[in-house]
C-alpha cells in the first residue's frame, strides 16, 4: 500500500504514533462529508388535525336528470373506474330499483367539499358546488349529516358560505398566504368522484397566477378531481391558504396542473356574504384588455403595464371621468396596475361612492382624471354600432394598403369623438394587421388623426422600414394595431 503522505512514511515511536493519529484525523476532517439524505414530509399530523374540519357536500335538484360528480355526465371511463374496483357509482340511480325519481323529487346533482369556518355551524366552498341546488347536505368527517342553507354564494370569485344547525364543531385555522412560498409542501382534502376524506399532496407551483378570473390563483400539483371543489389547501402548518378551487384539463380529469382561490381573498368574500348575503364591489365602467411589449414599445410606454381600454361604457363613472377607449390605465390612486387582471381587483375593492384618481398613459403623455366608482352590476355586452352610410369618397390607398375618408358630424356624434378618419379600403400590410372596412383611425403613433388629408399626409413622411402603431376604434371597441413593412 502507498503511504498517505511522506510524513505518514516516517518510522513511527510514540511520538510518531501520535503524530499518526493527528494526520488521520486532519484528513477525516477535510474530507467532503455526504449530503444528507432528506426524506418525503409526513403528513399525518396534518391530517389528523385538519381532518375532522373538512366535509363532503352533496347537493339535489328536482325535476331534473341525475349527473355525476361535479355536476357533469360520467363518461365511460369513470364509470368503468368505480366498476372495476367495486366502488359505488356517487349520485347515480340504481336501474334495479324498482322506482325512479320522478318529476319534482330530489335528484342528486353533485358531490363537492368544503370546510368549517367557525364552531357554530358556518361551511365555505365553492359556489359552483352549490349553484343551482335544491337541497344541501353537508356530512361532517365523524359521519353526521345535516341539510344546510346556502348564506350566500359569489359566482365572480367562485366562493359560497353555507351554514348547519350545529355547535361545538372543530374548525380550520386560517394561514397567510403572504408567506406562502413556490415550492413548499401542501396537501389537499376532499372528495374526488365522492370518495370522502382522501388526501392528496404536492407543491406550490406557481402564485398569483392570472387565469382570466376575478381572483389571481395559486397553482399546486396537487391531485384534484371532481369532488374536490371547495375543499381546502393546507400547509405543513395545518393552515388553509386556499380553497380548491378548478384544474386544468384537455380529459377532465387531473392532469398536473390545479388552482386555489387565495384564502385571504376568499375570507373577504366570506365576510361579505355572512354580513349581507352577496359582495358589493366598485366598478368603472370600461371593457379592457393586457398592453402587449409590441404596442407598449410603439407607443412610448417602455413596458407592458397597465390596462388597455377598448371599450368605455356611455354614461358610466369612466366616461364621465373622461376616459376614453385606447387609454392605458396605469394607476388607480397609489396602487400601480401592473397587469390588466389587476384592474377589476384593484376598482372591485374600493367602496361605491368613493373617490378615486386614474392615471391613464395617451398619446404619449400621462394624465390624472378623478371618477367615482360606481356599484359593480350583472355584466353587460356592449352594443355594437353600425356604420352608417353618408362617408365622403375614398381617398387613394396609400402606402399602407389604407384609403380613408373624413367622418361626418354623425358619425363623430355616434362614436363619441372629436376626429379620426373611417377606413374606406384596407389592403396588403393593413389587412395583415388585421384593420377592416369600417374601422376608425384614432391616432397615428401617438399622433391625433384630425382628417384624411392629415392623415395620407403623416402616411407620407413615415419611414417604410420602421411599424407604425394606429389607435383603432371598431364600434364601441379600440385597440392598438401594428402595421409591419413587407419583407
Amino acid at each position: 500500500m502507498q503511504p498517505l503522505s511522506p510524513f505518514l512514511a516516517r518510522p513511527t515511536g510514540r511520538h510518531g504514533f501520535a503524530a499518526l493519529v493527528l494526520a488521520l484525523s486532519l484528513v477525516a476532517t477535510a474530507a467532503p462529508q455526504p449530503a444528507r439524505a432528506q426524506g418525503l414530509p409526513d403528513f399525518t399530523e396534518l391530517v389528523e388535525r385538519v381532518g375532522p374540519a373538512v366535509v363532503n357536500i352533496r347537493t339535489t335538484e328536482r325535476g331534473r336528470a341525475a349527473r355525476g360528480p361535479g355536476g357533469g355526465e360520467m363518461d365511460e371511463d369513470m364509470l368503468e373506474f368505480f366498476r372495476r374496483f367495486g366502488l359505488p357509482m356517487p349520485n347515480r340511480p340504481n336501474p334495479r330499483s324498482p322506482q325512479q325519481p320522478g318529476d319534482g323529487d330530489p335528484q342528486p346533482r353533485g358531490v363537492g367539499s368544503g370546510f368549517i369556518l367557525n364552531a357554530d355551524g358556518y361551511v365555505m366552498t365553492n359556489a359552483h358546488v352549490v349553484e343551482g341546488a335544491d337541497e344541501v347536505i353537508v356530512t361532517l368527517a365523524d359521519k353526521r349529516e345535516f341539510k344546510a342553507k346556502i348564506v350566500g354564494a359569489d359566482k365572480r370569485s367562485d366562493v359560497a358560505v353555507v351554514k348547519i344547525e350545529a355547535s361545538g364543531l372543530p374548525t380550520v385555522r386560517i394561514g397567510d398566504v403572504g408567506k406562502l412560498k413556490v415550492g413548499e409542501w401542501v396537501i389537499a382534502i376532499g372528495s374526488p368522484f365522492g370518495l370522502e376524506s382522501t388526501v392528496t399532496a404536492g407543491i406550490v407551483s406557481a402564485k398569483s397566477r392570472d387565469t382570466g378570473d376575478l381572483l389571481p390563483l395559486i397553482q399546486t400539483d396537487v391531485a384534484i378531481n371532481p369532488g374536490n371543489s371547495g375543499g381546502p389547501l393546507i400547509n405543513m402548518r395545518g393552515e388553509v391558504v386556499g380553497i380548491n378551487s378548478q384544474i386544468y384539463s384537455r380529459s377532465g380529469g387531473y392532469q398536473g396542473i390545479s388552482f386555489a382561490i387565495p384564502i385571504d381573498e376568499a375570507a373577504r368574500v366570506s365576510d361579505q356574504l355572512r354580513a349581507g348575503g352577496r359582495v358589493i364591489r366598485g366598478r368603472i365602467g370600461v371593457v379592457i384588455d393586457r398592453v402587449t411589449r409590441e404596442v407598449a414599445e410603439s407607443i412610448g410606454l417602455g413596458k407592458p403595464a397597465g390596462a388597455l381600454v377598448r371599450t368605455v361604457e356611455a354614461g358610466g363613472p369612466a366616461d364621465k371621468a373622461g376616459v376614453e377607449a385606447g387609454d392605458i390605465i396605469t394607476k388607480v390612486d397609489a396602487r400601480t396596475v401592473e397587469t390588466s387582471g389587476e384592474l377589476p381587483r384593484i376598482i372591485g375593492g374600493i367602496k361605491p361612492g368613493s373617490k378615486a384618481s386614474l392615471q391613464v398613459f395617451r398619446r404619449g403623455g400621462y394624465r390624472d382624471l378623478p371618477v367615482v366608482v360606481a356599484e359593480m352590476e350583472p355584466e353587460r355586452v356592449a352594443a355594437r354600432r353600425t356604420d352608417r352610410d353618408g362617408a365622403k369618397p375614398a381617398a387613394p390607398v396609400s402606402t399602407l394598403g389604407l384609403a380613408v375618408s373624413d367622418l361626418t358630424d354623425a358619425q363623430k356624434r355616434e362614436l363619441k369623438l372629436k376626429n379620426g378618419v373611417r377606413v374606406e379600403t384596407a389592403e396588403g400590410t393593413a389587412a395583415r394587421a388585421g384593420i377592416q372596412v369600417g374601422d376608425v383611425i384614432v391616432t397615428i403613433d401617438n399622433v391625433e388623426v384630425t382628417s384624411a388629408k392629415q392623415f395620407d399626409a403623416a402616411v407620407a413622411k413615415l419611414d417604410k422600414a420602421k411599424p407604425v402603431t394606429l389607435l383603432v376604434r371598431r364600434g364601441d371597441a379600440a385597440n392598438f394595431l401594428i402595421l409591419r413593412p413587407a419583407r
